[in-house]
């Protein structure tokens, strides 16, 4: 590498330039006691982010994931909770996220496993296998690895595995999960160096999933196999249903065709052409389940068939990026509300594209949009279900300005209905990408 130091005259213009520049002291002033993004938030621009919609499906209460990166699992619990309600009359309801949260832990060791024995000829500083181990067993997860686990386990009402400490403050447990993981790659990659058989790799392989699963079992409490349901509807009538599992709860109070729905993104890179399926290596939880695809189409696409569902009574699960231009306690998203260049100085003038390429965004969280405003059939808020609280936003629901939406949503759930016309592209073997490919980033 050519260096190329940065000399003392180029220092003494900087100094004097700064010196000279009154709006960067005044800057300087506000950020040594103020958050940047509290001195860069333009509060008459985020006036015009009020909560009326114009399509807008009325909903529950806001749950809370609490210290836990289960955002994947509260959306989408909440999408199901809904048709739950429907058919029962009650006013406040929540599935359990520990049930399905101890089942995605578990299920995910194996299939970890299942990645390092795949893998398990290349050496330990090979690329892969560094993303395998650095990533392990965390939080997060995708649409279809949910589908994943409701088609092998079914779900419980909240009252039949309610939260631990552990299912809500997920660090502790994590950090020992993955050393644990980790304890576990070594074996089985050293016993397939020494020529082992299929038969000590496998049983080697059984004991270290006993060993997961009862620390699991420590962290959730052991999940049921049967239950009584028993709610008060609205009329404040007392119900139960005795002896169900999860299974037929599922069927009998959800009785949703998890198949029915495409997990669709917009990902504006050269690799990723628009109009076709795609799927991301080693990102999975359930061996033997059903593969994560995404088919990629055009924010436009993205946004007609979002309205689409919101217009048909349902609402939609989607992924996006948090990070950026959020203001967490009064509930909004918007690029406009927030003016860091003028604060700093600073070019943060990058593309949608760029931001995925140069690793700026991905997928960091996942929600329910419940509304939306239209204008001349055009959209310019949406309205959002979160999962951080009901102390946060409108009792737990924010607004997202549609220029934010463009930006940083990359992922949504429809109906396979509504894409008839690309029923062909549905059924293509989906391009496979890299394990660090950004649109893998909501599992990690």
């Amino acid at each position: 590498m050519k260096e190329h130091p940065i000399s003392p005259e180029t220092l003494a213009s900087f100094r004097e330039n700064f010196a000279a520049d009154k709006s960067m002291r005044a800057a300087a002033n506000a950020a040594s006691k103020t958050d940047l993004a509290d001195i860069a938030f333009c509060g008459m621009e985020a006036a015009r982010l009020h909560h009326h919609f114009s399509v807008e499906i009325p909903t529950m209460s806001a749950t809370n994931q609490k210290s836990s990166g289960r955002c994947w699992m509260f959306a989408a619990l909440n999408v199901l909770r809904e048709r739950v309600a429907a058919k029962t009359g009650m006013e406040q309801f929540e599935l359990s996220q520990s049930y399905c949260a101890f089942w995605d832990k578990f299920e995910r060791v194996n299939y970890f496993y299942d990645c390092i024995l795949d893998t398990a000829d290349l050496p330990a500083d090979d690329r892969t296998v560094t993303y395998l181990l650095q990533t392990g067993v965390h939080d997060g997860g995708q649409w279809d690895m949910f589908v994943n686990i409701v088609k092998k386990y079914g779900v419980v009402p909240k009252h039949a595995m309610p939260e631990t400490f552990q299912s809500s403050a997920t660090g502790s447990m994590n950090r020992l999960l993955n050393t644990n993981l980790k304890t576990g790659a070594a074996a089985l990659r050293n016993l397939c160096r020494e020529g082992a058989g299929a038969e000590a790799v496998e049983a080697r392989k059984a004991e270290l999933l006993k060993e997961a699963y009862n620390f699991l079992c420590i962290c959730y409490g052991a999940p049921p196999q049967t239950f009584d349901f028993e709610y008060c509807d609205k009329e404040k009538q007392y119900h139960i249903d005795r002896g169900l599992t999860p299974h037929r709860f599922f069927e009998k109070y959800v009785d949703m065709d998890l198949d029915a729905y495409v997990s669709i993104i917009d990902a504006p890179t050269k690799d990723k052409p628009y109009q076709h399926m795609y799927t991301v290596k080693y990102l999975g939880n359930v061996s033997g389940g059903q593969e994560v695809a995404y088919l990629n189409l055009p924010m436009e696409e993205m946004k007609a068939l979002i309205i689409r569902q919101l217009q048909d009574g349902e609402v939609v699960w989607f992924g996006s990026d948090v990070s950026k231009f959020g203001d967490r306690a009064g509930g909004i998203w918007d690029d406009k509300s927030f003016e860091y260049e003028l604060l700093t100085g600073l070019d943060l003038s990058l593309t949608k594209e760029e931001r995925l390429d140069y690793r700026d965004s991905c997928m960091c969280h996942a929600m329910v949009i419940t509304g939306v405003n239209l204008v001349d059939g055009k959209p310019n808020r949406w309205k959002i279900e979160n999962s951080w609280g009901d102390d946060r936003g409108e009792k737990g629901y924010y607004v997202a300005s549609d220029s934010w939406f463009d930006e940083f949503v990359y992922q949504a759930v429809v109906r396979r209905e509504y894409l008839a016309d690309k029923a062909d592209i549905l059924k293509e073997e989906p391009k496979e990408l890299a394990p660090w490919d950004p649109m893998g980033s909501l599992a990690r």
